[in-house]
């Protein structure tokens, strides 16, 4: 028994000696990874704001001729990023009155006016949403021991909204001049010292694009198997092509269709997505149709720090594929008025009409529209959008009606009727839907309407889908399998009564 319990004590021992060894080893690598790591700042800087991508307005070095040392690219790039990361974490403060983050890119003395004016809005009740949109910085001298660097960023483009006690009070955009010296602390750029030079009113530099040759006879388009999916893994050009060309054999000149931000990286777009959406512009150049190509589908952050990323997602997008012969038109965003009471209608606004310059900056030749999801909210932006488009699901004996409407409150723009069509479905969940029949006779009455009114058009859609996603439209079973059945050609591939009045 003796014996025995030597043996229980000296496996405890032995034990217990492994577990203090394992939990030393462990703490000396844990402070060994702490003290090696650099890529992480907001870790190490015990900051809140966190590092990811957060913040990519447009930035144009001017070319170094700068006085003092020669700057390399490591540092240039270093400063940068410091830079924006200093904008980024004075906004959040703004819109917060927090100061998390301002120690880590702002010196003691730049720090006080910065603490200062955020005590001042809190006193007040005043926050700030703001962002940059472009920056031009010059570097004008970077001492010679490294240390200290002075820059003035011309035409910064800054978009503002002002609360009081969570009223608006103001919103405004402006371009303006600032002076920056930066000091190089603990082995980051901190501003030392900022000044606003100058300020002025931010207009939009924008040539008229002409729209008077401009016919779009066309339809919505997903592939049959994959609607809503369609740049996703069971992508296939020949498809999509030969769907193209019963469109274009069908009598029709267009198709629209929809970029989604999440699926095509967000801010960062996948190449993969780019040239899956070549090889569809492709198709439709080669069976002569234009292409509507709507971008954000399915997006609803439109609040002002995101805006840097959505408009380097839209940048990219539309200077890509803006001199391919099938763009036709950009389309902003699909029904965006849907949002307005979730996310505030002055805020959707805003983003909308921010989204249009950005577009027309990238491209000065193709027309611009926005895809609104009834014919009131119509005139909204119309005097920056080169084609007003309008969707309609209502019953057509007002469809006139709301035509005139539109040409008086929108009197020099195309109007394009961008969606409009009824379901073929009627059965168990919904018994009283319309059938095959009704949807030609919807069709034909609703294409006499078209030509009486000289509308443009793109109807929904081209063909019954085998599923519809629950993201698209719930878990309802009587609106997905509604939804399923808009097509002009059914699941098997037949054409329905409707495809003889798919266009006039």
């Amino acid at each position: 028994m003796v014996g025995l319990n030597k043996n229980i004590l000296r496996t405890i021992l032995i034990i217990s000696y492994i577990m203090i060894v394992a939990l030393i080893i462990s703490g000396i690598s844990a402070l060994f990874s702490y003290l090696n790591t650099g890529a992480d700042r907001s870790t190490m800087l015990h900051t809140e704001i966190q590092k990811v991508e957060q913040y990519a307005p447009k930035l144009i070095w001017e070319p170094l001729t700068n006085e003092g040392r020669l700057m390399d690219t490591e540092n240039l790039n270093a400063l940068q990023n410091d830079y924006l990361d200093a904008w980024y974490v004075k906004q959040i403060a703004y819109k917060t009155n927090k100061t998390a983050g301002i120690k880590d890119y702002y010196t003691d003395s730049a720090r006080e006016n910065l603490y200062a004016f955020i005590d001042l809005n809190k006193a007040e009740n005043t926050t700030i949403e703001a962002t940059t949109l472009n920056h031009n910085p010059t570097l004008e001298f970077f001492s010679e021991d490294g240390q200290l660097a002075v820059i003035t960023d011309r035409d910064v483009v800054e978009y503002k909204r002002v609360f009081k006690a969570e009223k608006l009070v103001l919103e405004t955009t402006e371009t303006s001049t600032y002076k920056m010296v930066f000091l190089l602390e603990d082995g980051f750029w901190r501003i030392r010292h900022l000044v606003k030079e100058s300020s002025n009113p931010f207009e939009a530099k924008t040539a008229k694009i002409e729209t008077d040759s401009l016919i779009i006879k066309g339809i919505n388009y997903y592939p049959k198997a994959t609607p809503w999916n369609m740049f996703g893994d069971a992508f296939a050009k020949d498809i999509i092509a030969n769907d193209f060309k019963i469109i274009k054999d069908a009598g029709l000149n267009s198709v629209r269709i929809f970029v989604q931000y999440d699926d095509f990286g967000k801010a960062d777009v996948n190449p993969k997505k780019l040239e899956k959406l070549k090889q569809t512009l492709d198709a439709a150049e080669e069976n002569n149709l234009k292409v509507v190509l709507t971008l954000f589908d399915f997006y609803g952050d439109y609040s002002v720090m995101s805006w840097t990323l959505n408009q380097r997602h839209a940048a990219t997008i539309v200077s890509t594929f803006k001199d391919h012969n099938a763009i036709i038109a950009w389309d902003i965003k699909n029904e965006p008025n849907l949002d307005f009471e979730s996310r505030g209608k002055d805020m959707v606004i805003a983003w909308l009409d921010n989204m249009i310059d950005l577009v027309k900056s990238v491209d000065a030749e193709h027309p611009v529209t926005i895809g609104w999801s009834n014919t009131q909210s119509a005139p909204i932006l119309k005097d920056k959008v080169d084609i007003v488009s309008f969707h309609y699901y209502e019953g057509l004996s007002e469809l006139d009606a709301a035509i005139k409407t539109m040409r008086k409150d929108i009197p020099n723009k195309p109007l394009v009727l961008q969606e409009f069509g009824i379901s073929s479905y009627s059965g168990f969940w919904k018994p009283l839907g319309s059938s095959k029949e009704d949807q030609a006779n919807y069709h034909k009455k609703i294409q006499e309407i078209i030509a009486a009114n000289a509308l443009q058009f793109m109807s929904w859609t081209l063909y019954d889908f085998v599923d519809v996603p629950t993201a698209v439209v719930g878990s309802r079973p009587w609106r997905r399998n509604t939804q399923k059945h808009f097509g002009f050609i059914d699941k098997n591939g037949a054409k329905k009564a409707s495809f003889q009045y798919i266009t006039n």
